[in-house]
Formats: structure tokens, C-alpha cells, sequence
């Protein structure tokens, strides 16, 4: 939707309107009723937009997907216990677990786009070979999360391609799992940033003298800024998510953490929900669960709305 003031208004006005009936389905105890309420109020809008037939079917086929991705989390949300979760910001344990699922993400997405981009501006230029070295950027999407623990266990643990690199259970270990997992998505990224640019533009560029590496810094890259910070945001929350992976090389990590000033124990924050959850407390492993969600959510919005700012990071 465009920042027009109208049209915030009604963005605003649906947006209250969905609340007040998400919280009356839940006050009568049926919230099916909600869904079914979002379903018919797309169609209602896009009757009330004279979108025709097919834009009514469009609306609530739509709404379905909607429905599927916010309505679960919006009933997790409203499920939560307040002071449960408030003391669960209070609990150490989640403090270091926090850390360090923030922590190593950040470094595997720095990792996967600073390795990812050369490659990425690579294949953008279609080289021979191009479909093959795809293949083989594409490949951890199609590998089971728990099969790449092993694959990074195999080529970077003992006996690996760094002998000596201390991998199962640490930091280096957690990082190069999340790396593997997610460069693909900060490689095809970049991949579509770059080639967004008009090519005239850096022929433009040549012509008037600039270098091949000049023309790249001060017209490729920055053209192309966008496409970078999306890899980015998008190599991160998928480190955040990641949890076979980082299960099989670190379910338990040691970590140098600032606020104790020593090496502390802890999990990533999927294993570690995951661990609460076997412990047999639901209550606690929702608890942390909703406090890792709210986190990154909002960290993604604010990285997203940057990202939306014109891409004005380079």
C-alpha cells in the first residue's frame, strides 16, 4: 500500500477492525470464528475496490495464506502468561541464550555476504560454468537440515579442511552451520541486486575512465545496495530459525559471554526451546519462545524498514 493519507486511514481502520474481531472470537471461546471472519472480510474489500470476480476469489485465496502464516502466531501471542514471560526476561539463562542466538547469526550473515557477494557478482554475469556453480549454491536448499550438521561436522571438523578448528560445540562450529545453511539465500540475493543494474549505466561509468574496480565500488555496489541488505536480513533470520544443523555440530556451546566476563554454557535458541519443551514445561518453553519471536521480529523490522529507506546503506 502507498503512503498516501487515505490510504493509511483505511489501513489503519482494517487493521482495528481485525483486532476487535480476533478479540471477540477469543472472548466467546471460538477462534475459528476469526478465521472465517478474515477470510469473508477480504472478499468484502475487494468487493467494496469493485475488483471484480476474480479479485474476490484472489482476495480469499489470499486470505487462506494469511490466515495460515499470522493467525498461529497471533493466537500464540494472545496465549502467553504476562508474568511468565516477565520473569523469563529476568531468568540468566535466557539472557546468555539470547546472546548468543543473536550473536551468531549476525556472523554467519556477515560470513555468507562477505564471501556470498564476489560470487554473486560472478553469476551475475553468466560465466561458463555459471548453472553448475548455481547448482552448487542452491544445494543446502535441498539438503536436510540435520544431514548438514553432519556434511559441516565432515568438512570442517577433525580430519576436515582446517585441521585444529575446534567445531562441535562451539561458536565456529554454531557459525559455520548457520553459513551453510543460509548462504543461499544471501548469495541469490545479491545475485538479483546486481542484476537490477542497468548495464548502460556502468558502461557510462567506463567511458568516462572509471576502472573496472571503480566502476564496481561506486556504481555497481551501491545500485545494488538493496539486494545486499535483503541477503543479509534474509541469511540472518534464516541462521535464527536454523535448528537441525546447529543441533548435530552445537547443542550445547561454549562461548566467551561479556556481562559474567567469562565462558559460559548455553544453547541456540531453537535447541534450547527445544530442550524446555523435553523437560516437560510447555508453559516455559512457550515463555522463551515468545520472547525470541518478539525479539526478532523486532530487530526485522527495523532492518527491514532501513532496507525499505532506499537501500542507503553503502
Amino acid at each position: 500500500m502507498s503512503d498516501r493519507p487515505g490510504d493509511r486511514t483505511v489501513l489503519l481502520a482494517v487493521l482495528t477492525v481485525q483486532v476487535v474481531a480476533f478479540a471477540v472470537s477469543l472472548a466467546l471461546g471460538y477462534p475459528t470464528l476469526y478465521a472465517v471472519f478474515m477470510v469473508v472480510s477480504a472478499i468484502a474489500l475487494a468487493y467494496g475496490a469493485n475488483a471484480g470476480l476474480a479479485g474476490m476469489a484472489g482476495a480469499a485465496l489470499a486470505a487462506v495464506l494469511l490466515v495460515a502464516l499470522a493467525f498461529p502466531l497471533a493466537l500464540f501471542t494472545a496465549r502467553q502468561d504476562p508474568e511468565l514471560v516477565l520473569e523469563t526476561l529476568r531468568d540468566p539463562a535466557v539472557h546468555r541464550m539470547l546472546y548468543v542466538s543473536l550473536y551468531a547469526p549476525l556472523l554467519a550473515a556477515a560470513l555468507a555476504v562477505t564471501t556470498g557477494l564476489p560470487l554473486a557478482y560472478l553469476l551475475s554475469r553468466d560465466p561458463p560454468g555459471g548453472a553448475l556453480l548455481q547448482s552448487v549454491v542452491d544445494l543446502p536448499l535441498v539438503v536436510p537440515h540435520a544431514v548438514a550438521g553432519i556434511v559441516v561436522l565432515f568438512g570442517f571438523g577433525e580430519g576436515g579442511a582446517f585441521p585444529g578448528l575446534p567445531v562441535l560445540g562451539t561458536v565456529t562450529g554454531a557459525v559455520l552451520a548457520m553459513t551453510f545453511v543460509s548462504a543461499p539465500y544471501a548469495v541469490n540475493s545479491i545475485r538479483n541486486g546486481f542484476e537490477s543494474v542497468d548495464s548502460r549505466v556502468e558502461h557510462a561509468a567506463r567511458v568516462h575512465g572509471a576502472s573496472a574496480f571503480e566502476t564496481f565500488r561506486r556504481v555497481t555496489l551501491p545500485l545494488a545496495a538493496r539486494g545486499v541488505l535483503t541477503g543479509g536480513v534474509l541469511a540472518w533470520a534464516r541462521s535464527v530459525s536454523e535448528f537441525g544443523a546447529v543441533a548435530v555440530v552445537a547443542y550445547t556451546i561454549e562461548f566467551f559471554y561479556p556481562l559474567a566476563g567469562e565462558s559460559v554454557r548455553s544453547s541456540h535458541a531453537p535447541v534450547f526451546v527445544f530442550k524446555t519443551y523435553l523437560a516437560g514445561s510447555l508453559d516455559e518453553a512457550n515463555a522463551v519462545a515468545f520472547v525470541l519471536l518478539a525479539v526478532s521480529i523486532g530487530i526485522f523490522v527495523v532492518v527491514r524498514r532501513v532496507a525499505d529507506d532506499g537501500g542507503r546503506v553503502l
